[in-house]
């Protein structure tokens, strides 16, 4: 058998190809054994194909091998492509060569198949054969294509993508929801956004994004929340709230357009049906959620957070499902959001949510150096601790907005799954630190 590993991916196998010799490589996904025919699923990184071995067609050599096969051996394969209406695609290989790579040798403590359910819990304990499953391959897919979609609809904005420091030396929000580490002696923190370096990024290139991990040591243990995970950030001279929440309406709207287009087959594969938006999406004041919540009978006042019950209720009454919140109160945003000029009580902020949760939050930012160290006090925050930040404001700091989303979240949307931790490759809570 040639050196080359694979001269072709599942995928590529079609009906053009009839009458070729071609070499595969992948895992052994599914076995059917007739007596006389036996039918194997070889499946590899873009998809399956079938390999049928009859007693009649192939060498002994062949069917002796074909015999010590087990689900997820890793196996090489030499052959040709037949033409059958009856195989997946209508076409097939017929191997004359079968070489085993790597035996699977103990029983499978989830079946890759999905013939045989297995809840969240294992399938996260086991989770590199979970994501063999077809449903996983589907939403990582999806979570690839998401991603460039992104990158490429910021870049054609006008960002830069730019990465900032994952270790700080003080809480970015002024939260206590921190991981600290050692760094060298010293106490420093794991980041819980990029928030004040991508501000004073903004400050050199004008707009910028970054699409990467943040930490936050909370101690909630719902299906929307993680200790780690990836936040797609942006932050713009020269805008506002409104400007920023146009550009985030405009990446979704883009997303969901070309997850359409591109991934009809993996939607179909995960049951799941893209919602249908229009743009601009509906905006409702906090005030008058506010004001909505209690005519339905919720203790809620004005300051209050809105949770998800709130929110759940929140979407049913407006009837959308994906929407803006905005102009919180200043006094339960983060000490940089900028007040508004009319009202200082409330703020130019605003959430994105999705049913009832929040996918991403963003606002006008503080700009002049006064305001912030009095944002800073009223907040009880050492303005000391901040002056890595503050001391850049003396240095022309212009008018700028930004916003976070959650990616994770995000794909829930996306996929049609209900926990954050089904949508992450290796997720990170309170009670998993492996695989």
């Amino acid at each position: 058998m040639r050196t080359s590993y694979k001269t072709v991916q599942c995928k590529d196998i079609v009906k053009d190809m009839v009458g070729s010799s071609v070499v595969l490589a992948g895992w052994v996904h599914q076995i059917r054994d007739l007596g006389g025919k036996k039918f194997i699923i070889l499946r590899d990184g873009s998809g399956f194909v079938q390999i049928t071995i009859s007693k009649d067609s192939v060498n002994e050599e062949v069917l002796k091998i074909s015999e010590e096969l087990t689900y997820e051996s890793v196996v090489q394969v030499k052959g040709v492509v037949k033409e059958d209406p009856r195989a997946p695609r209508g076409v097939e290989i017929v191997p004359s060569e079968i070489r085993i790579l790597n035996l699977a040798s103990k029983p499978l403590p989830l079946d890759v198949s999905g013939k045989v359910s297995a809840d969240l819990d294992t399938r996260l304990r086991e989770r590199v054969l979970d994501l063999r499953r077809n449903e996983m391959r589907a939403i990582v897919r999806i979570a690839d294509t998401t991603l460039r979609v992104i990158r490429d609809t910021l870049r054609s904005m006008g960002f830069i993508e730019v990465f900032t420091p994952k270790i700080i030396a003080t809480a970015t929000e002024g939260g206590a929801n921190l991981f600290p580490v050692i760094y060298f002696g010293r106490e420093a923190f794991l980041a819980q956004s990029p928030q004040l370096y991508k501000e004073l990024l903004a400050a050199s290139l004008e707009r910028v994004f970054e699409i990467g991990p943040a930490w936050r040591a909370e101690e909630s243990d719902t299906p929307y929340h993680l200790a780690e995970f990836i936040s797609v950030d942006i932050e713009a001279a020269f805008m506002d709230y409104e400007d920023v929440m146009k550009i985030l309406e405009k990446l979704i709207e883009q997303i969901l357009t070309t997850l359409r287009k591109e991934h009809e087959d993996d939607l179909k594969i995960l049951k799941h049906e893209l919602p249908s938006i229009s743009i601009p999406l509906p905006r409702i004041k906090y005030t008058e959620a506010i004001e909505i919540l209690q005519n339905e009978g919720f203790n809620i006042k004005f300051g209050d957070d809105l949770g998800t019950p709130e929110l759940r209720a929140l979407s049913l009454k407006i009837g959308h499902e994906l929407y803006f919140i905005t102009e919180f109160p200043t006094k339960i945003r983060a000490f940089y959001t900028k007040p508004m000029d009319s009202n200082p009580e409330l703020s130019e902020s605003f959430d994105l949510v999705w049913r009832h949760i929040e996918l991403a939050s963003g606002s006008s930012r503080i700009h002049k150096k006064d305001m912030l160290i009095e944002a800073l006090k009223s907040r009880g925050l050492n303005v000391e601790n901040f002056q890595y930040f503050i001391k850049w404001f003396d240095y022309g700091m212009p008018p700028h907005a930004g916003w976070g989303l959650g990616f994770s979240r995000l794909l829930l949307m996306l996929t049609g799954r209900s926990n954050v931790k089904e949508v992450t490759l290796f997720p990170r809570d309170k009670k998993r630190l492996t695989p």
